[in-house]
């Protein structure tokens, strides 16, 4: 992976910023974007402070110019994106509701950030990975792109429409050396899915604590750097032969 041009979206902490840390430390040139310029500068920091080569871009994902400008940023620095790590989402925790009461606007701002960003930027990265016959594409999906997840019908909807572009893109580019895949992570430790996990105590009176200890098999949630290993190693040549699958990460909860 050493000098390839990566970009993460969404890095500014959680399963992004694992990714970018562990594309880094792995050789990788890494441009990272998210709405907060604070976390995009320590982080920044700590990849610098590691030995790494980081780039940081401020921007907005439900904006539908964000995806080009990005991508124009990251050519300017170092040339075209070779791996392309769509993490960038929004959960059900930011408004989670029964689908009869479910909010509209909301609906369409997860689709617009969940789906449109990354089928934009998949779109606009791709013509450049096939030309140069090597490409990682790699989506963040959710368990919940295989089984729902309650009150959040915008999630699993959205997360099942990433799966699906997954495929559809992966089929397209087979034969060019590219491939396009997505890691679907179990209940992972973060700041999204705290919020989650208390509005599932509130709502099912069983503590977070307990809440917690299920999440998994492993009788625990997963940490942001065992997803991170998998987007690492799906980004690696010696997953060459790896092409339009959703890949669980979630302790046994999915076999599926």
């Amino acid at each position: 992976m050493q000098n390839r041009v990566a970009l993460v979206t969404g890095a500014g902490r959680g399963i992004g910023r694992a990714s970018a840390k562990t594309l880094a430390a792995q050789g990788a040139r890494v441009a990272v974007t998210a709405r907060s310029q604070d976390e995009l500068s320590s982080l920044v920091d700590e990849i610098q402070a590691a030995g790494g080569t980081a780039l940081a871009m401020v921007a907005d994902l439900a904006d539908r110019s964000a995806p080009a400008a990005v991508l124009q940023q990251v050519r300017d620095a170092w040339g075209p994106v070779e791996i392309l790590v769509n993490n960038a989402g929004i959960g059900s925790s930011a408004n989670p509701k029964p689908l009869v009461d479910f909010d509209d606007d909301f609906w369409d701002l997860t689709f617009a950030i969940n789906v449109t960003a990354p089928y934009l930027l998949t779109k606009l990265a791709l013509p450049e990975m096939i030309r140069r016959g090597w490409g990682r594409i790699i989506n963040i999906a959710s368990i919940n792109a295989k089984v729902p997840s309650v009150h959040g019908a915008a999630y699993t909807a959205s997360k099942h429409a990433l799966a699906g572009l997954t495929k559809a893109a992966a089929i397209e580019v087979a034969d060019t050396g590219v491939t396009v895949n997505a890691v679907c992570p179990g209940v992972t430790r973060s700041l999204m899915n705290d919020k989650r996990l208390e509005y599932d105590a509130q709502r099912t009176g069983v503590s977070f604590e307990e809440l917690e200890r299920q999440a998994s098999p492993l009788g625990r949630r997963l940490e942001p750097e065992e997803i991170a290993a998998a987007v690492a190693f799906l980004a690696s040549d010696a997953a060459r032969a790896i092409n339009g699958q959703t890949i669980n990460v979630c302790g046994g909860r999915v076999m599926v």
